[in-house]
This record gives C-alpha cells, sequence and structure tokens, in this order.
C-alpha cells in the first residue's frame, strides 16, 4: 500500500495573505461603456471539490487558484461583466477580493458532483436577465486554468462570430495517434482497440484533438437550448505544455512543475 497522503486544510493558507487594492481590479478591466456587445463571462467555482480539497482557491503560485481564471477574463477586454457561480461563502468573498461580481449564490441542486457544466452557465444567463441584461456571447471559464491565456479567449471569440456554430473552445492534439490506442485484458494482455490500424505507420494516421478544458464560448440561446458544446463547435488550436486538467494531487504537482519552468 503506497503511503497516505497528508493533506492540509487549504483555507489555513489564507491566514496570513492579503490581497493588494491592485490585485481587486487589474489593469485592462474594462467597463460597460467600453463593449461593443454584452458579453459575459461565467466562472463556475464550487466549494466542494473532493479529489484536491477547495482547489478553487487554494494557493497555486502565490495565488488563489481561481484569480487566473478571473485575471485573464478581465485582462482580456471582453466582458461587460465577470461573475463566478457559486455555493460556497468562501468562494464568494475570495472572488469579490479578486474583483469578479457574485450577484447571486448558485443553489445546491446545481452545486453537486453530477451537475454538467452548461446547466450552471444557463441558471447564471437567466438570473442575470432578470435584472436586465442583454446578453450576446457568454463564456465560461474553468476555475482551475492557471495557463490560460487572454489572446485565446480573443481567438476563440473570433472564430466563434465568424463560424456557422454555437460554441467554441481550445482543443489540444493527442500525444499519440488514437487509432493506435490499447487496452488491458485479463492477465495484462494487450489488445488494440481499432486491429486495422495496427501495422499502419503513425504518421499516415488521421490527427486526433481532445478538448482542453479551460474555457467555452457560446452564443447565448446555445447556452439555453443545446447541451452538446463538442458536437456544435469549433475549435482552436493551442499546444501541449499550456494544458493540464488538475483534478488530482499529481495533476497539481505537474502544474506547479510547469508553472516553476515559465516563470
Amino acid at each position: 500500500m503506497p503511503p497516505s497522503r497528508q493533506v492540509c486544510d487549504p483555507r489555513d493558507q489564507f491566514a496570513n495573505f492579503s490581497w493588494t487594492p491592485n490585485s481587486r481590479h487589474p489593469k485592462g478591466c474594462i467597463g460597460f461603456e467600453k463593449s461593443p456587445w454584452m458579453n459575459l463571462c461565467v466562472i463556475p467555482a464550487r466549494g466542494g471539490s473532493k479529489r484536491i480539497p477547495r482547489k478553487n482557491i487554494r494557493l497555486f503560485a502565490g495565488m488563489p487558484m481561481i484569480a487566473y481564471a478571473i485575471q485573464a477574463a478581465q485582462r482580456s477586454g471582453l466582458f461587460s461583466r465577470i461573475i463566478v457561480s457559486t455555493e460556497d461563502e468562501e468562494v464568494r468573498k475570495v472572488s469579490l477580493e479578486l474583483g469578479a461580481e457574485v450577484p447571486f449564490m448558485r443553489p445546491p441542486e446545481l452545486a453537486d458532483d453530477y451537475t454538467p457544466t452548461v446547466p450552471v452557465i444557463a441558471h447564471a444567463i437567466r438570473k442575470l436577465e432578470e435584472t436586465g441584461s442583454n446578453l450576446t456571447y457568454v463564456c465560461c471559464i474553468y476555475p482551475c486554468v492557471p495557463f490560460i491565456e487572454e489572446k485565446d479567449l480573443k481567438k476563440a471569440l473570433s472564430l466563434l462570430e465568424k463560424a456557422n456554430s454555437e460554441y467554441s473552445f481550445p482543443v489540444v492534439e493527442y500525444p499519440a495517434p488514437i487509432q493506435r490506442a490499447l487496452k488491458l485484458g485479463l492477465g495484462d494482455q494487450v489488445f488494440p482497440f481499432y486491429p486495422e490500424f495496427e501495422l499502419s505507420r503513425t504518421q499516415d494516421l488521421e490527427r486526433a484533438y481532445h478538448d482542453a478544458g479551460q474555457f467555452y464560448w457560446g452564443r447565448k440561446k446555445a447556452w439555453l437550448t443545446n447541451q452538446r458544446v463538442h458536437s456544435s463547435a469549433v475549435g482552436l488550436e493551442i499546444p501541449h505544455f499550456r494544458v493540464v486538467d488538475i483534478d488530482t494531487h499529481d495533476d497539481w504537482k505537474r502544474a506547479e512543475v510547469l508553472m516553476s519552468i515559465r516563470s
């Protein structure tokens, strides 16, 4: 058995941590008067992460993890409003300190382990439209995206504006051909998923991509009526070194290593 991993309460990290006024409203955050459209950014950030407790506000390279999403949205200059959708009071407080809005608390039925993303964004849209907001494009940015870049937000929005699609999001190429994927059977016997490609040269196989898991732009109507994001979208290819899906402690450590290299 591997040794048990000691996990400290991330809330202890805030005991001696405070943000300066400049960290709350970074240069580049725009107001309503500078945006030709009503573009909304929604950052869905639950407080109840199981595998990495409190990961959305845990300190990463000196900042709460959610700060990278909020600041990228602010610096992009694309949004009339940047809101965080959460059911958690501490996430709400940290988000406000970083300059985001939390105009409502997410209901418990949309904050469990099984709720998909689209209904959470749709809920935020409906709540804001109750107050008279007239939205055009809505962007969901996930809270654990330390390598997100505002230029990608801009490029993906431009793709969506020009395309006959409902969504756009970043994608990254699989590091190996998916046609040569293998599975392990009884006794660790190896079997190809696609036997017809077993003898094919890798350079002759079609490239494949996966969702980078950073953000999704969508037309307002799409968020309200279409949950099939992947089959209704255009993709923006980004490089491997800017993509880490942070779900486990090993993912977190890998992200820290990448951040140290980039710094």
